[in-house]
Protein backbone atom coordinates (compact mmCIF):
# COMPACT_ATOMS: atom_id res chain seq x y z
CA UNK A 1 0.00 0.00 0.00
CA UNK A 2 1.21 3.22 -0.82
CA UNK A 3 1.56 5.63 2.55
CA UNK A 4 1.82 9.51 2.56
CA UNK A 5 5.47 9.61 3.51
CA UNK A 6 6.00 7.42 0.59
CA UNK A 7 4.37 9.77 -2.03
CA UNK A 8 5.96 12.98 0.39
CA UNK A 9 9.49 11.10 -0.44
CA UNK A 10 8.77 10.89 -3.79
CA UNK A 11 7.96 14.42 -4.15
CA UNK A 12 10.49 15.99 -2.26
CA UNK A 13 13.28 13.58 -4.50
CA UNK A 14 15.46 15.69 -6.18
CA UNK A 15 14.99 13.53 -9.61
CA UNK A 16 11.36 14.17 -9.13
CA UNK A 17 12.21 18.10 -9.15
CA UNK A 18 14.16 18.10 -11.90
CA UNK A 19 11.33 16.19 -13.81
CA UNK A 20 8.59 19.16 -12.64
CA UNK A 21 11.69 21.87 -13.18
CA UNK A 22 11.69 20.72 -17.13
CA UNK A 23 8.30 20.25 -17.65
CA UNK A 24 7.64 23.84 -16.65
CA UNK A 25 10.58 24.87 -18.93
CA UNK A 26 9.26 22.74 -21.88
CA UNK A 27 5.43 24.34 -21.17
CA UNK A 28 6.85 27.82 -21.40
CA UNK A 29 8.45 27.07 -24.81
CA UNK A 30 4.78 26.22 -26.19
CA UNK A 31 2.96 28.95 -24.13
CA UNK A 32 5.59 30.93 -25.87
CA UNK A 33 4.74 29.59 -29.52
CA UNK A 34 0.99 30.02 -28.99
CA UNK A 35 1.48 33.47 -29.27
CA UNK A 36 2.29 33.19 -33.29
CA UNK A 37 0.25 32.98 -35.66
CA UNK A 38 1.22 30.90 -38.24
CA UNK A 39 2.68 28.42 -35.77
CA UNK A 40 -0.69 28.32 -34.40
CA UNK A 41 -2.27 27.72 -37.60
CA UNK A 42 0.12 24.62 -38.49
CA UNK A 43 0.23 23.23 -35.02
CA UNK A 44 -2.56 24.42 -32.47
CA UNK A 45 -3.91 20.98 -32.25
CA UNK A 46 -0.72 19.64 -31.25
CA UNK A 47 0.37 22.55 -29.19
CA UNK A 48 -3.13 22.21 -27.30
CA UNK A 49 -2.43 18.73 -26.84
CA UNK A 50 0.88 19.20 -25.17
CA UNK A 51 -0.08 22.29 -22.86
CA UNK A 52 -3.24 20.02 -21.62
CA UNK A 53 -0.15 17.07 -21.05
CA UNK A 54 2.05 19.73 -18.92
CA UNK A 55 -1.46 20.81 -16.83
CA UNK A 56 -2.06 17.19 -16.04
CA UNK A 57 1.36 16.70 -14.66
CA UNK A 58 0.79 19.66 -12.67
CA UNK A 59 -2.41 18.92 -11.41
CA UNK A 60 -0.96 15.36 -10.68
CA UNK A 61 1.30 17.03 -8.69
CA UNK A 62 -0.59 19.06 -6.52
CA UNK A 63 -2.75 16.24 -5.76
CA UNK A 64 0.23 13.91 -4.65
CA UNK A 65 0.71 16.85 -2.68
CA UNK A 66 -2.00 17.17 -1.23
CA UNK A 67 -3.06 14.13 -0.15
CA UNK A 68 1.07 13.19 1.47
CA UNK A 69 0.88 16.86 3.33
CA UNK A 70 -2.79 16.99 4.08
CA UNK A 71 -4.10 20.14 6.05
CA UNK A 72 -0.28 20.88 6.49
CA UNK A 73 -0.24 21.99 2.59
CA UNK A 74 -1.50 24.81 2.85
CA UNK A 75 1.04 26.45 5.68
CA UNK A 76 3.17 26.86 3.01
CA UNK A 77 3.28 30.48 0.99
CA UNK A 78 4.87 28.10 -1.86
CA UNK A 79 2.13 25.44 -2.03
CA UNK A 80 -0.40 28.13 -1.96
CA UNK A 81 1.07 30.17 -4.95
CA UNK A 82 1.11 26.65 -6.84
CA UNK A 83 -2.47 26.27 -6.24
CA UNK A 84 -3.73 29.38 -7.50
CA UNK A 85 -1.40 29.50 -10.64
CA UNK A 86 -3.03 25.44 -11.25
CA UNK A 87 -6.71 27.09 -10.30
CA UNK A 88 -6.03 29.82 -12.73
CA UNK A 89 -5.12 27.47 -15.65
CA UNK A 90 -7.80 25.43 -15.20
CA UNK A 91 -10.01 27.97 -15.57
CA UNK A 92 -13.29 27.69 -18.12
CA UNK A 93 -12.39 28.54 -21.46
CA UNK A 94 -14.97 30.70 -22.17
CA UNK A 95 -15.55 34.22 -23.12
CA UNK A 96 -15.32 35.64 -19.54
CA UNK A 97 -13.03 34.00 -18.89
CA UNK A 98 -10.67 34.89 -21.65
CA UNK A 99 -8.44 37.26 -19.32
CA UNK A 100 -8.13 34.48 -16.90
CA UNK A 101 -6.78 31.88 -19.60
CA UNK A 102 -4.52 34.64 -20.97
CA UNK A 103 -2.77 34.04 -17.22
CA UNK A 104 -1.57 30.30 -18.13
CA UNK A 105 1.19 32.33 -18.41
CA UNK A 106 1.74 31.98 -14.61
CA UNK A 107 2.73 28.32 -14.92
CA UNK A 108 6.35 29.55 -15.37
CA UNK A 109 6.33 31.12 -12.26
CA UNK A 110 6.11 27.72 -10.84
CA UNK A 111 9.71 27.54 -11.39
CA UNK A 112 10.74 29.80 -8.20
CA UNK A 113 9.09 27.09 -5.88
CA UNK A 114 10.86 24.27 -7.95
CA UNK A 115 14.37 25.52 -7.55
CA UNK A 116 15.87 26.90 -4.50
CA UNK A 117 17.93 29.42 -5.63
CA UNK A 118 15.32 30.96 -6.74
CA UNK A 119 13.07 30.77 -3.55
CA UNK A 120 15.91 32.60 -1.61
CA UNK A 121 15.85 35.87 -4.12
CA UNK A 122 12.00 36.01 -3.76
CA UNK A 123 12.37 35.52 0.01
CA UNK A 124 15.20 37.86 0.26
CA UNK A 125 12.99 40.41 -1.37
CA UNK A 126 10.08 39.76 0.86
CA UNK A 127 12.28 40.21 4.15
CA UNK A 128 13.36 43.50 2.71
CA UNK A 129 9.56 45.10 2.06
CA UNK A 130 9.85 46.22 5.81
CA UNK A 131 12.99 48.39 4.99
CA UNK A 132 11.84 49.37 1.25
CA UNK A 133 8.67 50.89 2.70
CA UNK A 134 10.64 53.50 4.57
CA UNK A 135 12.39 54.01 1.65
CA UNK A 136 9.56 53.95 -0.46
CA UNK A 137 8.29 56.76 1.78
CA UNK A 138 11.21 58.92 1.47
CA UNK A 139 11.46 58.82 -2.07
CA UNK A 140 7.74 59.43 -1.93
CA UNK A 141 8.53 62.69 -0.07
CA UNK A 142 11.22 63.64 -2.33
CA UNK A 143 9.45 63.91 -5.58
CA UNK A 144 6.28 65.07 -3.85
CA UNK A 145 8.40 68.44 -3.12
CA UNK A 146 10.40 68.11 -6.25
CA UNK A 147 6.87 67.82 -8.09
CA UNK A 148 5.87 70.88 -6.59
CA UNK A 149 9.26 73.50 -6.64
CA UNK A 150 8.90 71.94 -10.79
CA UNK A 151 5.54 72.49 -11.02
CA UNK A 152 5.99 76.32 -9.83
CA UNK A 153 8.79 76.94 -11.55
CA UNK A 154 8.70 75.05 -14.94
CA UNK A 155 4.87 74.73 -15.58
CA UNK A 156 4.58 78.34 -17.55
CA UNK A 157 7.28 77.56 -20.17
CA UNK A 158 6.97 73.74 -20.26
CA UNK A 159 3.65 72.74 -19.49
CA UNK A 160 4.35 68.99 -21.57
CA UNK A 161 6.66 68.65 -19.07
CA UNK A 162 5.82 70.27 -15.73
CA UNK A 163 2.21 71.30 -16.22
CA UNK A 164 0.73 69.77 -13.28
CA UNK A 165 1.74 67.85 -10.31
CA UNK A 166 1.55 64.80 -12.14
CA UNK A 167 2.99 65.98 -15.56
CA UNK A 168 6.46 66.72 -12.98
CA UNK A 169 6.15 63.44 -11.58
CA UNK A 170 6.37 61.68 -14.11
CA UNK A 171 9.12 63.31 -15.89
CA UNK A 172 11.52 64.03 -12.64
CA UNK A 173 10.53 60.03 -12.70
CA UNK A 174 11.83 59.67 -15.97
CA UNK A 175 14.48 61.99 -14.97
CA UNK A 176 15.69 59.79 -12.19
CA UNK A 177 15.86 56.97 -14.64
CA UNK A 178 18.20 58.87 -16.58
CA UNK A 179 16.40 58.08 -19.83
CA UNK A 180 17.06 61.00 -22.07
CA UNK A 181 16.73 63.31 -18.92
CA UNK A 182 19.58 65.54 -20.57
CA UNK A 183 19.17 66.01 -23.60
CA UNK A 184 15.18 65.47 -23.89
CA UNK A 185 14.00 67.56 -20.86
CA UNK A 186 17.15 69.67 -18.79
CA UNK A 187 18.74 71.28 -21.81
CA UNK A 188 15.85 72.41 -23.18
CA UNK A 189 14.44 73.73 -19.75
CA UNK A 190 17.51 75.38 -18.87
CA UNK A 191 17.66 77.43 -22.59
CA UNK A 192 15.00 78.98 -20.51
CA UNK A 193 15.97 79.00 -17.32
CA UNK A 194 20.09 78.72 -17.22
CA UNK A 195 20.05 77.82 -13.66
CA UNK A 196 18.25 75.20 -13.47
CA UNK A 197 20.69 72.81 -13.37
CA UNK A 198 21.00 73.60 -9.93
CA UNK A 199 17.95 71.90 -9.35
CA UNK A 200 17.80 69.30 -12.03
CA UNK A 201 21.41 67.75 -10.23
CA UNK A 202 20.40 67.70 -6.60
CA UNK A 203 17.77 65.74 -7.73
CA UNK A 204 19.36 63.43 -9.42
CA UNK A 205 22.54 62.99 -7.13
CA UNK A 206 19.67 62.59 -3.94
CA UNK A 207 17.03 59.94 -5.86
CA UNK A 208 19.62 58.41 -8.64
CA UNK A 209 22.99 57.67 -6.64
CA UNK A 210 21.41 58.15 -2.89
CA UNK A 211 18.26 56.54 -2.36
CA UNK A 212 17.92 53.58 -5.35
CA UNK A 213 21.10 52.58 -4.02
CA UNK A 214 19.86 52.34 -0.67
CA UNK A 215 17.04 50.57 -2.02
CA UNK A 216 19.39 47.76 -3.63
CA UNK A 217 21.67 47.88 -0.43
CA UNK A 218 18.52 46.77 1.61
CA UNK A 219 17.29 44.00 -0.64
CA UNK A 220 21.17 42.56 -1.43
CA UNK A 221 21.36 42.63 3.17
CA UNK A 222 18.30 40.74 3.09
CA UNK A 223 19.36 38.17 0.57
CA UNK A 224 22.41 37.66 2.55
CA UNK A 225 20.41 37.01 6.09
CA UNK A 226 18.45 34.66 4.11
CA UNK A 227 21.15 32.68 2.35
CA UNK A 228 22.88 32.87 5.79
CA UNK A 229 19.84 31.86 7.86
CA UNK A 230 19.29 28.76 5.49
CA UNK A 231 22.89 27.99 6.17
CA UNK A 232 22.25 27.97 9.99
CA UNK A 233 19.52 25.62 9.47
CA UNK A 234 20.84 23.07 7.14
CA UNK A 235 24.16 23.14 9.52
CA UNK A 236 21.86 22.43 12.46
CA UNK A 237 20.14 19.76 10.63
CA UNK A 238 23.54 18.07 9.77
CA UNK A 239 24.65 18.39 13.92
CA UNK A 240 21.38 17.24 14.70
CA UNK A 241 21.72 14.26 12.58
CA UNK A 242 25.55 13.52 13.64
CA UNK A 243 24.37 13.75 17.18
CA UNK A 244 21.40 11.45 16.68
CA UNK A 245 23.75 8.34 14.86
CA UNK A 246 26.48 9.18 17.81
CA UNK A 247 23.94 8.33 20.45
CA UNK A 248 22.58 5.36 18.35
CA UNK A 249 26.53 3.83 17.95
CA UNK A 250 26.87 4.76 21.99
CA UNK A 251 23.57 3.03 22.60
CA UNK A 252 24.95 0.45 20.50
CA UNK A 253 28.18 0.08 22.21
CA UNK A 254 26.45 0.12 25.54
CA UNK A 255 24.34 -2.82 24.76
CA UNK A 256 27.46 -4.84 24.17
CA UNK A 257 29.27 -4.05 26.78
CA UNK A 258 26.47 -5.21 28.80
CA UNK A 259 26.03 -8.44 27.10
CA UNK A 260 29.66 -8.89 27.33
CA UNK A 261 29.79 -8.25 30.92
CA UNK A 262 26.49 -10.88 31.57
Amino acid sequence: MITRQAIADFIENPKTSAVITAVIVFNAIILGLETSKSVVASYGTFLTILDTICLTVFVAELVAKLFAHGPRFFRSGWNIFDFVVIAISLAPAGEGFAALRALRVLRVLRVISVAPSLRRVVEGLVAAVPGMGSVFLLMGLIFYIASVIATKLFSEAFPQWFGSLGESAYSLFQIMTLESWSMGIVRPVMEVYPYAWAFFLPFILVTTFAVVNLLVGLIVNSMQEAHQAEGAAETDAYRDGVMARLEAVDEKLNELLKEKSD
